[in-house]
């Protein structure tokens, strides 16, 4: 593969469809946008791993969605590994590339070196958050956490969320090219079975813990299409997957040739924030001046900084709260 090939594909999300199979997946590939959004902060190797993982999905599963704002996933746990969120907002136009910010809350006296980093994180959930925007009701979708993965997690959602049979292969991890610092990468391919007007519903599922898994929402025939194509796709290397040497066209040509695979347009991505002075004035604006009071440091300033981005705002106490628009001005003779 060309140098230009490989750069053509980084930071991509690739639609495609499997014809002969009524499936439908992604290629995707983080490059540079994985290693800006782990730059933004110290992670230790557990918990970049489970942020890699949880920013790959995000990936995957947001441009499955006719999203018109935000695509949130967030994994909650009372293990050392406290909370995973990320965000995916959709392209603003057709010519501008989607955005993609993540991080993540520890602990880090409780961490386990060298022990599965899934399982630090303990009991808890797996959610997905779809907000379309102003003067829409925010959709949330909820599973346990299980499977042994991440990957898993978002599986088991889709099975009981959406009753769409779901699957991920991905790859992930730090890796060094020739005369190149060392850099992250990650790349992965979902496939879903398409939806159906009326879908199977099982009595309970063949899954972990009773869960639907997806095999309890296919009959016969679909279920032998789809074991099929995951069958092929057990035989997707580790860096044919991450690439950068291997081409997701490529990939899909090796994995499901017979299917009768169809790409359609790439959906290039980035790391971006959407963080702002005015929208931290904004959360503040729910504060009365007392609680103000309390957040204001001894020189008199009033700090917050992105857990995102790391971007650090400072404030006016005298400017925030809700209290803020009616309070008097200085040397007016009324009384605070």
């Amino acid at each position: 593969m060309t140098l230009t090939t490989k750069i053509a594909w980084d930071d991509t999300v690739l639609p495609f469809q499997l014809d002969r199979s009524d499936i439908r997946g992604r290629v995707a590939r983080l490059d540079q946008t994985l290693d800006q959004v782990l730059e933004q902060h110290d992670y230790p190797p557990e918990v970049e791993a489970m942020v890699a993982e949880a920013a790959l999905l995000t990936a995957l599963i947001g441009q499955t969605i006719k999203l018109r704002w935000k695509l949130s996933l967030q994994v909650r746990g009372d293990g050392p590994i406290r909370l995973i969120a990320t965000d995916f907002f959709a392209p603003a136009d057709d010519d501008v590339p989607a955005r993609i910010r993540a991080y993540a809350s520890y602990d880090k006296d409780r961490l386990e070196a060298g022990v599965d980093p899934f399982s630090q994180i303990g009991k808890g959930y797996f959610a997905i958050l779809i907000d379309q925007g102003s003067g829409t009701t925010p959709y949330q979708g909820i599973t346990p956490l299980a499977g042994g993965s991440l990957s898993s997690c978002a599986e088991a959602y889709f099975a009981q969320s959406e009753q769409l049979p779901t699957r991920f292969q991905l790859g992930y991890g730090r890796s060094r090219e020739a005369g190149k610092p060392e850099s992250w990468r990650a790349g992965g391919v979902m496939l879903q079975h398409m939806p159906k007007a009326s879908p199977l519903m099982a009595e309970g599922g063949s899954g972990e813990d009773g869960l639907l898994a997806a095999t309890d929402l296919l009959d016969e025939d679909e279920g032998e299409n789809w074991s099929r194509a995951n069958f092929l796709l057990d035989t997707a290397e580790a860096m044919e997957l991450v690439g950068p040497r291997v081409g997701p066209t490529d990939l899909l040509l090796r994995l499901f040739h017979e299917e009768g695979p169809r790409v359609y347009d790439a959906l290039p991505v980035q790391f971006g924030c959407t963080c702002s002075a005015e929208r931290v004035r904004s959360t503040m604006s729910i504060y009365s001046a007392r609680d103000i009071a309390h957040m204001t440091t001894e020189d008199g300033r009033v700090t917050a900084d992105c857990q995102f981005c790391g971007a650090h705002y400072e404030f006016d106490p005298g400017t925030l709260g809700f209290e803020a628009e009616t309070r008097p001005e200085e040397g007016d003779g009324t009384p605070n």
